[in-house]
């Protein structure tokens, strides 16, 4: 008998920080679980502004199957999530937009409304916040350079009202993805 591989869905937003350090994470997750996974991505628009920015398109396009926002219902991810076509949903990174919008119950972009309707339907949600901790980051800037951001105590009250909420689990840190992974998919 022939067994279908799981899928997974994971969603970008259109934050800059760490986003080189994830799109690795995910290759090398897609290099690890190939026999038995396969990962969907879904860009925001401004996902998809800053995977250009980075130049990372073609990288992404190289390693999976993806897909790009037009609307809050287009591609259809949250019907699918609800379906349970996909074992979570990972959103990482995602921005301070996106996590306040989560948590708030504003599902009006793609990511926003499929986390939304994920969580009804009981599938896990984990998300990579880019403002989790109240105070200056670092980050780098695709030509090399730094930039400096205050993480605001109001983006960091968006990330906390999310960690209450049922199945969704905050990340802090792209090397805490493969837990994830290690958790849903070393038991099969």
């Amino acid at each position: 008998m022939i067994e279908l591989k799981k899928s997974i869905a994971w969603g970008i937003t259109g934050s800059g920080d760490k986003i080189v350090e994830i799109v690795e994470v995910m290759k090398r997750i897609n290099v690890q679980y190939e026999d038995m996974l396969e990962i969907r991505v879904y860009l925001s628009k401004a996902g998809e502004q800053v995977i250009k920015y980075y130049g990372l398109v073609d990288d992404l396009e190289r390693n999976f199957k993806v897909r790009v926002e037009i609307d809050a219902n287009i591609p259809f991810l949250a019907g699918q999530l609800q379906l349970g076509r996909f074992e979570f949903f990972l959103i990482a990174p995602a921005t301070s937009n996106t996590a306040a919008k989560i948590s708030l119950g504003i599902g009006d972009s793609l990511i926003s409304n499929s986390a939304i309707m994920a969580t009804k339907a009981f599938i896990p949600v984990h998300i990579l916040p880019s403002d989790f901790e109240e105070g200056t980051i670092t980050t780098r800037l695709p030509d090399g350079k730094d930039l400096k951001i205050r993480i605001r105590k109001e983006d960091v009250e968006n990330v906390n009202r999310l960690a209450k909420m049922s199945d969704v689990f905050i990340l802090k840190d792209p090397s805490h993805i493969n837990q994830i992974f290690e958790k849903h998919f070393e038991e099969i």
